[in-house]
């Protein structure tokens, strides 16, 4: 338990560094993005080198953020593939969160962008070009003008001086320009310069005293001194824009007329500034359409920043939310799986760390409540290990007694039969149990039950006991049946046990051994008289058969020896049937006397035919090779007398070899009259004889050979007609007398 609560605790260290990780590369990414981009619009022009680099290392790193973007999608579509837990929920999650964001995004962008189309062309359209024209053609047509009213003026005041014939630079012109420029008030400046260019008669305000030596060196006094013009100029002041004016006298060669006036209006600087504007507009004018490129770059920088930061943070949430649920489901699992000490790292105090806290609780308890379960199943184990032994004790006494045992419960339903039930009633277990008896059998042997179901119940201290027989698989069986009460240690009444004793072979013993003894009385009873009979009976007939010539006196001589010789055969079967020799076994092969036995008969008995078959291979095994010869001659020859009355007979002689019963069944089956139930019943009882001149001892003699062979001898009917014998024997092989 504590090394899956470290192992847990490193793992999500681990997490915990990587999504700090995650978050500063990404807000750096971002951060980087619109440092670029605010570079690249503040500082550079479209057209600028740089702004193309910039822009191209903005691209690279939109690229980088996708990727990574990409790589956590494709490994969420991987995770999804292979159905990792969890990946369904952060799938939903994620999707939930580029929904949201990116139906809105991508609505502000293409409104944002249809607003840069309109706005661009608005500002570049031929209307806003010639308004600023006209605006500039406006200004300069009222300087123009102010410019030749100065012009007139100063024609005028040339033409003044003359007619007063001041004397250039004397008192008297002094006097009259100072008069003039009180007198018109918009004048700001009025005097002359002689023609070595010094001032005479100079009548000026402040402003223009200031800055006149500046204006006096953008005159270009040479090119008038060549060409002898008027010449004006423009200055912006700080009361007004200063217009100055500059009028050659006699071809400059006595000097010049300095007249200015200032303008209040600032104009001037309006004209700059609108001419400023309009070479400015002609290269926004060039630029246009990189212009909006850039706007729209902007535009979808800052919507891929929002979409990709929405689905980073899509997934980093769906990683918060799935991760403690994918714990929890790992751990439920886990805890399905038998491990109860997992433990979950509370890191967070929301519901999912209150459902982390209570799955440790439960956990615990679980763990607890197993450990008690587990003591307690323990000793529940011990007392049930105690009672299987008990209940495979009683079943395999059993499975290995030689009676029938067969047992039914309160409600009258068969709980137990052993297998020597089900050996001698030839029935199968597991077709009973669970079955009332009377479901089961009706008719005579219904009866039987209901017998001893009553007595039973009126009488529970009693013993029902009935010596029957019962016909199983064709034959018939004698059984000793015994039933009582099943009664607890408490006297408490479980139900109704049946035993069940197949007393057959015993009392055809006991049937056998009686005529053995009766067949050695007749035959020592018998044998005595009958030599001196057939002797006398002889020399009667030697002696007085020349002197009695009626034909009845030799027809009885030879009856009376006839009868006596039949008397004497079976004098000899008693004898043989009394005291049969004791079988010698050795290891033997007995398909080799099959098939010499098979021989004698299909040379002998022609008409019938004969098929020897063995199913499998039949491995040498301990037998009395003169015995069996004698077992299989008597029954190949009650075979043939059957078949008498036949005209196609048939003797079918099937071999087999069973390897898990290591026995040998052997079945002589002919198509001759059918047995009747009786018959197959007494078949091998001594002197029981279905022929009218047989003794009734052949098949009494086969039935002793065989057992003292340790096997079995029973007969059963043929289909469709006719009847099978069927010689069980065990096959003691050499094998198993080596390892024995």
């Amino acid at each position: 338990m504590a090394d899956n609560s470290h192992t847990h605790t490193a793992s999500w260290a681990r997490e915990k560094r990587k999504k700090r990780r995650d978050l500063l590369l990404a807000l750096g990414a971002v951060a980087l993005i619109g440092m670029l981009t605010w570079i690249e619009l503040q500082y550079f022009g479209v057209d600028s080198y740089l702004f193309l680099a910039f822009f191209n290392l903005n691209f690279i790193l939109l690229l980088l953020v996708l990727f990574l973007v990409a790589r956590n999608v494709f490994k969420l579509i991987i995770e999804r593939r292979r159905k990792v837990l969890g990946s369904k929920l952060r799938t939903r999650l994620v999707m939930a969160f580029v929904s949201l964001s990116i139906v809105p995004v991508l609505l502000m962008f293409f409104i944002a962008v249809r607003f840069v189309q309109t706005s661009v062309d608005y500002w570049f359209q031929e209307q806003v070009a010639s308004s600023m024209t006209q605006s500039l053609e406006v200004g300069q047509i009222f300087y123009n003008s102010v410019k030749k009213g100065l012009e007139v003026r100063a024609e005028s005041t040339i033409q003044q001086i003359r007619q007063n014939e001041y004397l250039w630079g004397g008192r008297g012109m002094d006097n009259f320009l100072r008069a003039k420029k009180h007198d018109e008030h918009d004048l700001t400046l009025l005097g002359v310069i002689n023609a070595e260019l010094k001032e005479q008669n100079w009548h000026a305000t402040q402003e223009w005293n200031i800055r006149w030596p500046d204006l006096k060196a953008a005159v270009p006094w040479s090119d008038l001194l060549q060409r002898p013009v008027y010449w004006s100029g423009m200055w912006s002041g700080e009361s007004g824009d200063l217009v100055l004016g500059v009028m050659p006298v006699d071809d400059a060669r006595t000097g010049f007329l300095i007249i200015g006036q200032t303008v209040d209006q600032g104009l001037l600087a309006r004209l700059e500034g609108i001419v400023r504007g309009i070479d400015e507009y002609r290269k926004l004018e060039t630029i246009k359409y990189p212009l909006k490129v850039a706007l729209y770059t902007i535009l979808g920088v800052i919507t891929l920043l929002i979409i990709f930061g929405s689905i980073w943070y899509g997934f980093k949430l769906s990683r918060e939310i799935s991760q403690p649920v994918m714990a929890l489901a790992q751990g439920t699992e886990r805890i399905a799986k038998g491990d109860l000490g997992v433990r979950l790292e509370d890191q967070s105090d929301d519901e999912l760390g209150m459902l982390v806290r209570s799955f440790n609780k439960m956990a615990m308890d679980l763990e607890k409540t197993r450990k008690n379960l587990t003591e307690a199943n323990a000793m529940q184990v011990a007392q049930n290990e105690e009672l299987e032994a008990r209940g495979r004790y009683m079943q395999a006494v059993l499975d290995n007694i030689t009676a029938g045992v067969i047992s039914v419960d309160q409600e009258g339903k068969i709980t137990t039969v052993n297998k020597a039930a089900e050996f001698i009633l030839g029935l199968d277990s597991r077709k009973l149990t669970g079955w009332h008896p009377l479901d089961l059998v009706g008719g005579e042997y219904g009866n039987l039950v209901r017998d001893v179901l009553n007595q039973l119940k009126d009488l529970p201290e009693s013993q029902w006991q009935r010596q029957l027989d019962i016909e199983v698989h064709g034959r018939m069986v004698k059984i000793l049946v015994n039933a009582v009460i099943l009664r607890g240690e408490k006297g408490d009444i479980y139900g109704i046990v049946a035993v069940f004793e197949d007393i057959t072979e015993l009392e055809k013993m006991q049937r056998m051994a009686a005529w053995r003894e009766v067949a050695q009385r007749i035959a020592h009873e018998i044998k005595n008289p009958l030599t001196p009979i057939k002797l006398s009976t002889q020399r009667l007939d030697k002696k007085f058969s020349a002197i009695i010539s009626d034909k009845s006196f030799t027809e009885c001589t030879s009856l009376i020896i006839r009868q006596v010789e039949n008397l004497q055969q079976m004098v000899r079967e008693f004898s043989a049937f009394a005291k049969l020799p004791e079988v010698k076994v050795k290891l033997d092969r007995l398909d080799t006397l099959l098939e010499e036995v098979v021989s004698i008969f299909r040379q002998s008995h022609r008409k019938i035919e004969w098929k020897l078959q063995f199913i499998s291979e039949i491995p040498e095994f301990n037998f009395d090779r003169e015995a069996l010869k004698r077992v299989f001659m008597n029954l190949l020859l009650n075979a043939t007398e059957a078949l008498s009355t036949r005209k196609q007979g048939k003797v079918e002689i099937v071999v087999d070899y069973d390897f898990q019963l290591k026995r040998v069944f052997v079945e002589v089956a002919d198509n001759g009259p059918e047995l009747t139930s009786e018959e197959r019943a007494r078949m091998f009882e001594p002197y029981y004889s279905s022929k009218k001149e047989g003794t009734g001892l052949g098949l009494a003699i086969v039935k002793s050979i065989v057992s003292d062979h340790g096997g079995y001898v029973r007969v059963k009917r043929n289909k469709p007609e006719g009847s099978v014998f069927v010689v069980e024997l065990p096959a003691v092989t050499s094998q198993q007398i080596k390892e024995a």
